[in-house]
């Protein structure tokens, strides 16, 4: 790995990035339409904040901290967040309030948190006690969700509120372990309807039909980072960390000689089957992350390089000048009711677009990257 590359690359992207405008939003781009408050930002300004802890390189800080405050009023408004959505998306943004907040000591960073809080409060649950992953999707438990919501949930609990819904959140996760863990392959199923009543639920199960990389490396993450902010010594804190050490060794045996995974890993080599990034550059970060911290042996943290290399080789290059990203899948989901061509079928998820420079796949690399750099400080 080149570092001055990768750094290249990061620092293309924010030059002609505005704070209306950033380049690695498609959807948005595609959309012809202007950044609000959302996921994919929301990863990415992580990401910035990442190499700034790791390079004190003063610009990715500086348009990290423009792009959220341009969107946070004095009393702690969020503009372009609409909380009654309820939807687990919208929360992912939020988690770089509390690194603002400690990196400015800006009080409406800590005020903006507590109007999330309130969507947290408020939002609609299955039978077993999980968030739905949105209003527009009820009854549904996605493993994306589990990332935009819980590491957010804790991290509030316990600056804020005394830790007082602990329970509250391991309870979610060992719901999702119960509900959508493949006993054979040790994978997740992409999502759960609690009433089986989708078109693309199993009549029996309530689930998906197939693993989805991206949704895996969402959920990989969510243990991570859940485990990293949580009181270590107890007995559920044991259950999770146990969660992510089997997910992530599951994982490896699905692992390509390339070093990446596959966009329905369980299938290697199946035609259209391809090298995916987004979900490649998570398991790199990961890998690299639980490994740095102790939570992996530290033998994982070279699958992690490979991972990171692997990606570089296959899909970091020069075009027209730019350095570039590709081999990112824009969006996968299920459902609704009026949109049957997302049935979660092997077919489906080889039919969404392939893209370069999506956030969703940027950001996890840079946070990958960020963690290359760790390891040889």
């Amino acid at each position: 790995m080149a570092i001055e590359i990768v750094e290249k690359y990061v620092n293309g992207l924010i030059d002609r990035s505005t704070l209306e405008e950033p380049v690695w939003n498609i959807e948005k781009i595609r959309a012809g339409k202007k950044a609000t408050w959302d996921y994919i930002d929301g990863c990415m300004i992580m990401s910035l904040l990442e190499l700034y802890k790791v390079t004190e390189n003063r610009k990715y800080f500086e348009f990290a901290e423009s792009y959220i405050s341009h969107r946070i009023e004095e009393d702690g408004t969020i503009n372009g967040y609409d909380k009654d959505e309820l939807n687990l998306d919208h929360i992912n943004e939020g988690k770089n309030l509390f690194t603002l907040y400690d990196l400015t000591g800006k009080e409406k960073y800590a005020r903006a948190t507590k109007n999330i809080y309130q969507q947290i409060l408020e939002m609609p649950r299955t039978k077993e006690g999980n968030f739905w992953h949105k209003k527009i999707y009820p009854n549904q438990v996605w493993l994306d969700g589990l990332y935009m919501a819980l590491p957010y949930y804790m991290e509030y609990e316990k600056r804020f509120n005394g830790k007082k819904n602990y329970k509250d959140i391991y309870t979610q996760f060992f719901n999702v372990e119960k509900n959508q863990k493949d006993a054979e392959t040790g994978l997740y199923y992409h999502a759960y309807d609690a009433e089986r009543r989708m078109f693309w639920a199993d009549p029996q199960t309530g689930l998906s039909g197939n693993f989805w990389l991206r949704a895996l490396g969402w959920f990989s993450m969510a243990l991570l980072d859940t485990l990293t902010i949580a009181d270590k010594g107890t007995e559920d804190y044991a259950h999770l960390l146990r969660m992510y050490q089997e997910l992530i060794a599951s994982m490896l045996k699905y692992q390509s000689p390339e070093g990446m995974w596959y966009q329905v890993p369980n299938f290697p080599g199946r035609e259209q089957n391809y090298l995916e990034t987004s979900g490649s550059s998570i398991m790199a970060y990961c890998l690299l992350k639980g490994a740095r911290l102790g939570y992996l042996p530290a033998e994982y943290g070279a699958y992690g390089e490979k991972a990171f290399n692997g990606i570089c080789d296959k899909y970091l290059a020069a075009v027209d000048g730019e350095m570039s990203l590709g081999g990112i899948c824009l969006v996968a989901g299920l459902g609704p009711e009026d949109n049957p061509r997302r049935d979660g079928t092997y077919a489906y998820y080889m039919s969404e677009p392939v893209v370069k420079d999506d956030a969703k796949g940027t950001a996890p690399f840079l946070l990958a990257y960020a963690e290359m750099c760790r390891k040889d400080q």
